[in-house]
């Protein structure tokens, strides 16, 4: 069927880890990879990696900047490290096959990160440079491109991600054997997780949001945003094919491929995701939002509404003003409801956007650097002399979200499973595929829940508090299904997909980790309804209950039959009824977490597991 939930029962050894864990060893194959290097507070991560005993180097120097993230030329360290005395700078990114897989990354992402290089491309091009696409192995690719193009420099923004780690490890290897510079400055991140994980007693990342804003605090503002270059030296003379065919049989192609070219079905602008990707659409957004004070004033992550569709930026960043004018906003989503607001006056109309900012999927591709965003951000708020929402629900305070999961993912070994996970709780979540089925294709029986997913399944795109409701949905709140299964749904289909971001959120949601109140649980029927007494968001999504009554939109179940009748939906024909009954449902999950939180404070918590995997065996780590 296509599903996650297919693949628990046959191969759910699919999932983004275990896929990872057969890369690696293939990896491993090829190129030894080398311990990582001993944490220092003094030695960042540029300087584990790279050996620099020339800081001018000689004007024949050739460099490859591999693009990976990092798709910017603004506040691009690697881009600069690669430019300085070059003779020539060959922009590379490598098409990994092992992440074009419909089964592993939807079509709404990859259709973002090819309009990401295609608008890269058009940026070097302005600067006199362009961008290599060559479609193949990056472990052999890399090691390939440096020793026929002659490049004696290697640059990239480092990144934490497991897989990324191994790979870059094994390029790394291969570099500095066929004596090649390497330089991997930290860019995509606020800080250097390094210097952030020095800072942790024992390396162990705290997991309060509180005690991690004094550990970044330690290490004062984050460094600024570092030049865009005007000009870029050319690369190496040829075309891109004949550029490529130097590389031999490791690149099994090249150029920027279609959507259908990479085995997914067509998806026309105007459907999917409604935003273009690149760097150009995501400085004109964060611009286009830190242009409207009151918005960034009064911006509290909580306060926003999971059910505002996509609009004009000047009208969806107006709901958010005003917010607390007729007194005080509930302190957390689970009392939040909408309320209007005043109007404000900005110059973004031709710029869509729901309630939030929508720059996580250029901050997950490094369209946008978050140094950038911060520095930014920050001059806008000088200007308000301190009338303004704070960390954590203020924009501010989302960046420092997104630095406490990255540093959260470094140092923490299985972060993305449970087993094995030191800051997880352990419960006895179960894999049951018929579940998992029916609320990933959208078919809960719940329309709040359902709508959600569909609006998933179609635009790889939620709200943070529809996130939310439909993981403690699966999770702690109705059905139970362990966490895993859910965050490799997330993990494919969400445009903005982040692995440190998707697995700590995934954690928080199901009380695993970060957030504990296990008995606060987001109603399938209530909260939506908070927001969207009409039900116009179910309508958009779920079209078989447009004509519902607004009565029952969100329990259609409830109505007569001849309300259905007339509807043109009758339950179980047209639409599933419920597949459990909430209340007894949520009962039950809350006492098995009490269980579980019982055993853990008791020290028993290493003899719990989840259900074993029907007709999957889990591999050996």
């Amino acid at each position: 069927s296509g599903t996650i939930a297919a693949s628990v029962s046959s191969r759910l050894a699919l999932a983004p880890l275990s896929g990872l864990r057969r890369v690696a060893s293939r990896v491993s194959a090829r190129v030894a990879v080398r311990r990582c290097p001993t944490r220092s507070a003094s030695v960042p991560a540029t300087a584990a990696l790279a050996s620099d005993p020339d800081p001018t180097p000689p004007m024949s120097t050739r460099s490859v900047l591999w693009f990976r993230k990092g798709l910017r030329v603004h506040d691009n360290p690697a881009l600069q490290r690669a430019c300085e005395g070059a003779s020539a700078v060959m922009p590379v990114f490598v098409l990994d096959p092992w992440f074009m897989s419909p089964e592993r990354v939807g079509a709404n992402r990859v259709r973002f990160l090819l309009e990401s290089l295609r608008d890269l491309d058009e940026t070097l091009q302005s600067k006199g440079s362009k961008l290599v696409v060559v479609h193949g192995n990056p472990t052999e690719v890399i090691p390939a491109a440096l020793e026929r193009w002659q490049c004696t420099r290697l640059c990239f923004e480092t990144d934490t991600e497991p897989y990324a780690k191994k790979r870059d490890a094994a390029v790394v290897r291969a570099a500095k054997e066929a004596g090649v510079e390497v330089h991997a400055p930290s860019s995509h991140t606020l800080y250097d997780v390094e210097r952030l994980l020095a800072k942790c007693p024992k390396g162990e990342p705290p997991t309060a949001y509180g005690t991690f804003l004094k550990i970044a605090a330690s290490l004062g503002d984050p460094p600024k945003p570092v030049p865009t270059p005007d000009t870029i030296p050319g690369t190496i003379p040829g075309d891109v094919a004949s550029l490529v065919s130097q590389l031999g049989s490791c690149a099994t192609g090249h150029g920027i491929p279609t959507l259908e070219e990479l085995g997914y079905p067509a998806l026309p602008r105007g459907e999917g995701f409604p935003a273009a990707g690149g760097e150009t659409e995501g400085l004109r957004r964060l611009r286009t939002t830190l242009a409207a004070p009151a918005y960034v004033a009064e911006f509290k992550k909580p306060s926003t509404s999971p059910t505002q569709m996509w609009q004009p930026a000047d009208r969806a960043f107006a709901s958010v003003k005003g917010a607390g004018s007729s007194g005080a906003r509930p302190a957390n989503p689970f009392e939040a409801a909408k309320r209007g607001g005043g109007e404000t006056k900005i110059d973004a109309a031709a710029l869509f956007a729901p309630s939030t900012t929508a720059l996580s999927p250029y901050m997950k591709f490094g369209c946008v650097s978050a140094r950038t965003f911060y520095h930014e951000l920050h001059a806008v708020l000088r200007g308000l002399n301190g009338k303004h929402s704070k960390p954590p629900e203020s924009l501010e305070g989302q960046l420092l979200w997104r630095e406490f999961y990255y540093l959260a993912a470094a140092g923490t070994p299985n972060y993305d499973k449970m087993e094995g996970n030191r800051i997880c709780r352990q419960i006895p979540w179960s894999w049951d595929s018929a579940r998992l089925a029916a609320w990933e294709e959208g078919r809960t029986g719940f329309p709040w829940i359902d709508a959600c997913m569909m609006q998933l399944r179609k635009e790889g795109w939620m709200h943070h508090l529809s996130r939310h409701a439909v993981a403690c949905f699966l999770t702690r709140g109705d059905l139970f299904v362990h966490w895993e299964a859910g965050a490799a749904v997330f993990d494919r289909d969400l445009v903005d997909a982040d692995w440190a971001l998707n697995n700590g959120n995934w954690m928080w949601l199901s009380c695993s980790c970060f957030f504990y109140q296990y008995f606060r649980v987001y109603g399938p029927v209530s909260f939506g309804k908070k927001y969207d007494k009409n039900g116009d968001f179910i309508r958009h999504y779920l079209p078989q209950l447009k004509n519902m009554p607004a009565k029952y939109i969100y329990e259609p179940w409830l109505a007569p039959l001849d309300v259905q009748k007339k509807a043109g939906c009758v339950v179980g024909e047209d639409y599933p009824p419920p597949m459990v009954d909430h209340a007894a449902a949520s009962k039950e999950c809350i006492e098995k977490l009490a269980a579980a939180y019982k055993a853990h404070k008791e020290g028993k918590g290493g003899t719990i597991k989840a259900e074993p995997r029907v007709g999957a065996k889990r591999k050996a780590e």
